[in-house]
Parts: C-alpha cells; structure tokens; sequence
C-alpha cells in the first residue's frame, strides 16, 4: 500500500488531487449516461421494465476484467508508462464511442437500432473497464498511507462528479440542446478529462518495478490471484465483498423508472439527481474523515446501516411521488449514505493490495462486489413489475441489513494488519 518511490510522497498534494479527480471524473462521464439518462430516455420511448432492468448486463465486463487485470499490472508501455500507457488509449476509444452516438438518431437507436446501441455501449464499458484497472493501479501506488481515507473520498467523489454531469446535466440539457449537441458536449468533457494524465510524467515519477511483479508467462493469472486469495483473512473479506453492496444493487435501478411512472419531467429529474448527487459526493467526504476517526468496522456497520435504510426508504415514494420535500429528503438521505458506504469499502479494499499487485489485486476485490450484485440489478425490474416498487425497495433494504452481521463476523474470526503494518 504504500508508495513505491520517493517521488510519489512528495508529488504536490494538488496535482495528485487533480489526476486523480480528472480520472476518476472521466469513468463516471459514461457511468452515467448509462445509469442515469438513459433508463428515463427509455422509458420515455416506451422500453419496458424488464429490458431497462437487463441494462445492468452491460456491465459484465467490469465483473470479467479480472481475466485481464494480470497483464495490466504486468505488461507497461516504455514510452508512455506502465499505468499511462494503458489510460490513455483506452480513454481515446471511450471519446470515440460517445462522439459517435452523438452523430446517431435516438428515434432508431431505441428503436430499430437497439442492438447497436447495446454493442457501442457495452465497447464502452469494456474500454472503462480496462481503463479501471489502470486507475486503481495508480492511485493505490500514488496515494501514501496518510491520504487513504480522504483519497477514497476523492474516487468516490470523483466518479460521482462524472455521474452528475453526465446523469442530471445530459437531462436537463436535453430538452434545450437535443441528444447531439448534449452527447457531444460529453465527449468534450472527456476529452478535457485527458488532459492531466496526458501530461503527467509517470515514468519518472512513479517507475515500474518488474522485480516486485508477479513474473511474466503462462500461469500469470493463477500465481497472481492465488497469492492474493493466500492472505490471511481474504475469504472473510470476500464474504463481506458479495454482500455489503447487494441491497443497494437491487434497489437503485428501479428509483427513475418509478419516478417517470409518476409523471417527472426531464427537467425535474435532472435537477433531482443533480442535487443528490451532491450530497452523495458530501456524504464521500464525510465518510472519508469519519473513516479516519472511527475505524473499519465501525465505518462499515454505520454506512451500511445508512444504506439500508435509505434504499428501503423509499418505499414511502411509491405513493408520494407529489410530494416534492419528502422525495427530496429521502434521495439527499439515499445519496449521503451510498457515498459514505462506498468509500468505507473502497478504503479496506485497499488495504489488501500488494505491491506492484495493485490493479488487479483491488480489481478482484472490485469484480466480487460485483459479482452478485450485478445478477441481482438485473433482475430488479421483473421483480418490480411482479411485487411492486414498494415491496421491491423493501426487500433491498433488509437485504442491505443481512450484510452487517457478515462484517463482524470478518472483523471478529478472519481481518488482517494492514499491508503497511504487516
């Protein structure tokens, strides 16, 4: 975990809070467009439940990029950098896919070109996926023992960034600017979001140690993961991996689908997430200091607590939807919460990584909270139309709550000392 030069913990505090934040900013910009925009934009075209609950499928690359992470953190560019040299093209071709959705009719492509629509986008997540792994890789290695907590703050905050500007901002520009200009404003955004990593001196900064690597050849992928799997406590952690985030998973797909049910508009939407997510990207900050103060296991059974209850709260809007404070209240409440959960995870997740490891040590970690937690998304919308949206959002709040237990029981039989203790 800790840095692997010298020149990493002196890098100014301000430039590594601006590479990382550009990065981190720039896989949220798709992010969104797909999480936020586009199931309204469905259903306003008439898409049925069912297939914008499927939609979650597109993220399977994130789950399967640990078949490749291996030779991510192996594999480095001698002209680029090892983490550069994989960024940067890989951003490029996210720039490209959406530039090239900007060009498309949105009449045919949730239409008679959907198909097309879900291979541009599930190119995108492979891009972003890849992309991820490089990222993480970075940050892990960038980011001494001192800044973890308010770091993680910075990727979830980050990310959340991306996701507004992409979720809230594409909807309440789309009504004015229409779906070209809007999307193309998104790939300049990205493109803006290159810029730092485009200048930064990694090869200097930050070289690779090939001797700390797991050796090249065949058998990478098992020695690699394997060795991880060893640690001490790893398969406690798992547990907790696979179910800390799985009521959030079946909730969350289902909240815009019920709000334009109720008749919001583009424009309230819009202004709804925008606001929510800044209290998401606040609620990541005080996790971060709160994590500080309070340690793991109380961060997490607090934050998840707060999660669970979020997500089953807003079981009260199914018939409110009228009512404009509550529905706020609630989503400020839902956002704050899934901000300060996701950056308790994400800091005990690092504190498994090894060095020269880190990619695809914190990508496995990433993929198993995927795992289920994808599979169950997917299902959220058939179950919303079979239950209802309130027994829907119910059932993934005590599922968020069964996972508490799953956290002491990591914390009391299977935790391990950090990697900097150890």
């Amino acid at each position: 975990m800790q840095p692997t030069s010298s020149a990493a913990a002196a890098r100014p505090a301000n430039a590594t809070v601006i590479l990382l934040a550009s990065l981190y900013c720039a896989q949220g910009l798709p992010s969104g467009l797909m999480a936020h925009s586009l199931p309204v934009l469905l259903r306003q075209h008439g898409v049925d439940l069912a297939l914008i609950g499927l939609l979650k499928l597109l993220a399977l690359p994130w789950l399967l990029k640990v078949l490749w992470a291996p030779w991510v953190d192996r594999l480095a560019s001698l002209r680029l950098g090892h983490h550069r040299g994989w960024i940067l093209p890989l951003q490029l071709g996210v720039i490209t896919v959406i530039a090239t959705l900007a060009l498309m009719s949105p009449e045919r492509l949730f239409d008679s070109h959907f198909l097309l629509l879900i291979g541009l986008l599930l190119l995108v997540n492979l891009a972003a996926s890849t992309q991820d792994i490089a990222t993480d890789g970075l940050a892990v290695r960038l980011l001494p023992e001192r800044w973890r907590g308010l770091g993680n703050s910075l990727q979830v905050g980050g990310y959340k960034v991306g996701m507004l500007v992409s979720g809230s901002g594409l909807l309440l520009a789309m009504d004015t600017l229409g779906w070209h200009l809007s999307l193309a404003l998104v790939a300049v955004l990205l493109v803006l979001m290159t810029l730092p990593i485009w200048r930064f001196n990694e090869r200097r900064e930050l070289p690779f140690q090939p001797a700390q690597a797991e050796p090249a050849g065949p058998g990478l992928l098992l020695r690699h993961y394997r060795g991880l799997l060893l640690q001490p406590g790893m398969l406690f952690w798992l547990a907790v991996l696979l179910s800390f985030k799985l009521g959030d998973a079946l909730g969350s797909p289902m909240i815009k689908p019920m709000q334009v049910d109720q008749g919001w508009s583009n424009a309230e939407l819009g202004q709804l997430t925008l606001i929510s997510s800044l209290a998401g990207i606040a609620g990541a900050f005080l996790g971060g200091l709160l994590y500080a103060r309070i340690g793991a296991l109380r961060a997490l059974l607090l934050f998840g607590l707060l999660q669970a209850c979020g997500i089953a709260a807003m079981a009260v809007l199914v018939n409110a939807g009228g009512s404009i404070g509550l529905v706020y209240l609630v989503a400020l409440f839902e956002q704050t919460a899934d901000g300060m959960s996701t950056v308790a995870l994400f800091a005990v997740m690092m504190r498994q990584c090894r060095p020269e490891h880190e990619g695809a040590d914190f990508t496995l970690q990433a993929s198993v909270q995927l795992l289920l937690a994808g599979l169950v998304g997917a299902t959220s919308g058939w179950l919303a139309e079979q239950l209802g949206f309130a027994t829907l959002f119910i059932s993934a709040g005590v599922l968020g709550l069964l996972a508490l237990p799953v956290v002491l029981l990591y914390f009391w039989r299977g935790e391990r000392p950090t990697a900097s203790a150890a």
